[in-house]
């Protein structure tokens, strides 16, 4: 996958006046949590800088008249406004959360033909989840690369053939057109959208203040490779992954993963094709690539210490690796992807795996 360009920060007078549309029946963390880095963003501001004001004017836009956004977890928020009374109001950046509302979209009289209009005016557009579901619907991203949630991607390019849906990023930026894959990644995105508009510094003191990682670069996986061995139902293949993270650094072979699983090696590599849906080779290449990343987003470490640990062995397979998977050399990524103040520290100790979701053939639209 080709790594994004880095965009150019925004020289539009602030405060920025940001909308952003909550559907009935609401992911309660696709609208909550580009809210809280909006709002988070001017105070830091003013706590850094107080004399330039405020970065952002931010709206709650409901599309009900009553200005109540309904969410799935029971929650109801209340909103500045609703789409009918910004008929004819230009805003900076329009954003469409994500919920179950989307299946009615049809059935909320006006708010196509709105979201079209405004679509057309407003300088960056974008969604988090489903939400891509409605510019898609208002027909503002045709022949526009785009994402969302795992889950639902499938179903809503299947609806909308003219949009070219990737379900792996957890961002997308094409153009003047940004999309998440929702829920957590909402909150990467508005990231991306500060540091934009109000430098990293900023944006790194926004991040401080929220717990959340600065930057998760757009193009990493909804999915961690290595999370796929979690999802195995083999208890043998499950056990491999901590070994294989405390033996990275090792010329390892397809023999030597079998071996740690109790398996032959013929057995073995079909056992694990059938259970991760690749060949342990390509499997052992992707996690050496993950960590790699990592390593040149959150460390010091030069790119030949990153080439030995991640046991790509020298420097030059470390770069084809990139260049073949990335399009980008590791120099490359990390000027655009690092964080300001990279750990020093060292091993994979820390890193962590959570979740139990599996990509699944639930229904949405």
């Amino acid at each position: 996958m080709k790594i994004p360009e880095t965009v150019e920060r925004t020289n539009a007078p602030t405060p920025l006046r940001i909308g952003l549309i909550g559907l009935p029946d609401s992911e309660i963390l696709d609208v909550a949590g580009p809210l809280s880095v909006f709002s988070t963003a001017n105070a830091c501001r003013k706590e850094m800088a107080p004399e330039l004001g405020p970065l952002y004017s931010v709206e709650l836009i409901a599309t009900d008249p009553s200005r109540v956004v309904t969410c799935v977890c029971g929650v109801s928020l209340n909103a500045q406004t609703d789409f009918r009374a910004c008929a004819g109001e230009v805003f900076d950046t329009l954003l469409v959360g994500g919920g179950f509302g989307i299946r009615r979209l049809g059935e909320i009289e006006g708010f196509l033909p709105w979201l079209a209009e405004q679509g057309s005016k407003t300088r960056r557009l974008g969604s988090i989840c489903a939400g891509v579901a409605a510019l898609a619907a208002a027909g503002l991203v045709n022949g526009r690369r785009v994402t969302t949630h795992w889950r639902y991607c499938a179903e809503i390019a299947a609806k909308f053939p003219k949009v070219n849906f990737d379900p792996n990023p957890i961002f997308i930026r094409d153009g003047n057109v940004i999309t998440s894959a929702g829920v957590t990644s909402g909150i990467d995105l508005s990231l991306a959208l500060v540091e934009e508009d109000g430098g990293p510094e900023l944006a790194l003191d926004v991040a401080r203040n929220l717990v959340v990682f600065l930057r998760r670069p757009g193009s990493q996986a909804q999915f961690s490779t290595t999370l796929t061995l979690q999802a195995s139902d083999r208890s043998a293949l499950r056990n491999l992954q901590s070994w294989l993270i405390e033996h990275l650094h090792e010329p390892l072979t397809v023999e030597d993963l079998a071996d740690q699983a109790g398996m032959s090696p013929r057995n073995f590599a079909r056992v694990f094709a059938r259970n991760v849906g690749m060949p342990p080779g390509k499997f052992l290449s992707q996690v050496r690539l993950e960590f790699a990343r990592r390593r040149l987003e959150e460390t010091d470490h030069s790119i030949e210490q990153i080439a030995e640990s991640c046991g790509f062995g020298n420097t030059e397979n470390l770069r084809s690796t990139f260049q073949k998977s990335l399009e980008v050399s590791p120099q490359e990524y990390r000027r655009r992807f690092r964080t300001l103040n990279p750990a020093s520290g060292g091993d994979f100790s820390g890193f962590h795996i959570s979740s139990s979701l599996q990509p699944g053939g639930s229904t949405f639209l």
